[in-house]
């Protein structure tokens, strides 16, 4: 298959984040009392924080006690920032550059907030390689929810069909499947992420890289054969 977009997630897919999430995460709670180790840490990654307080209060959940500690983590957060000049995975500016000299469109579709992503964009100045950039937290529902990956081919102008989407956790290869656009994961060893409903696997963006060229020839290869065979068709 011979695609017109690639899509990709921001955290564990760019940059290196989840390790640092799991450390503020568990420091917040700490500092508050609350425990989160009925939870595992797959629970949290490629969704939105709004969204598990029920599972993370359980039984004691309240609407305004949840609110509130949104409002807080959100403050710990800002005073928190990622370190995102040491997270950048070392191979994604040389797939980005090879993207865009195949003519492809790009696109950041990320359940982080977009202070986070601009933060990180600009910090590697990566925003010229994206067409679309686009954060969870404008939309109702984050990912699994399809919407963010539906909107992204919206404004690229292309198909699902026509689109990759480079995912690592399940809710975001859940969000990509559901929005009908294939889904290729980035190999999870560290926080046991259910990634089987992703449609290839890649160890890195490196290997990315290698298999969209092996599609691209495949599909070029088919092309030359359909070709080939309407001439010798018409000669005979």
């Amino acid at each position: 298959m011979k695609f017109k977009a690639i899509i990709f997630d921001m955290d564990g897919v760019l940059v290196d984040t989840e390790r640092y999430y799991l450390q503020r995460r568990e420091d917040f709670f700490g500092s508050h009392q609350i425990s989160i180790a009925h939870l595992q840490p797959s629970d949290f990654i490629g969704g939105n924080m709004k969204d598990i307080w029920p599972r993370i209060l359980g039984t004691d959940f309240d609407v305004a006690e949840a609110q509130k500690l949104q409002m807080e983590y959100e403050i710990y957060k800002n005073a928190n920032p990622m370190p995102y000049a040491e997270l950048l995975f070392p191979d994604v500016r040389a797939l980005l550059d090879d993207l865009r000299m195949a003519g492809l469109k790009i696109a950041l579709a990320s359940s982080s907030s977009m202070t986070d992503i601009n933060l990180m964009l600009d910090t590697h100045d990566l925003r010229d390689y994206f067409d679309v950039i686009l954060s969870g937290n404008d939309f109702k529902e984050s990912k699994p929810n399809p919407e963010i990956y539906l909107s992204a081919m919206r404004q690229l102008q292309v198909e699902p069909s026509e689109s990759l989407v480079i995912e690592d956790s399940e809710k975001g290869i859940q969000a990509g499947k559901s929005a009908g656009a294939t889904v290729w994961a980035i190999k999870d060893n560290r926080f046991g992420m259910n990634q089987q409903a992703a449609d290839e696997f890649a160890d890195s963006l490196t290997q990315v890289k290698k298999m969209l060229t092996k599609a691209r020839e495949n599909a070029d290869e088919k092309v030359t054969s359909i070709v080939t065979a309407k001439l010798e068709t018409v000669n005979s």
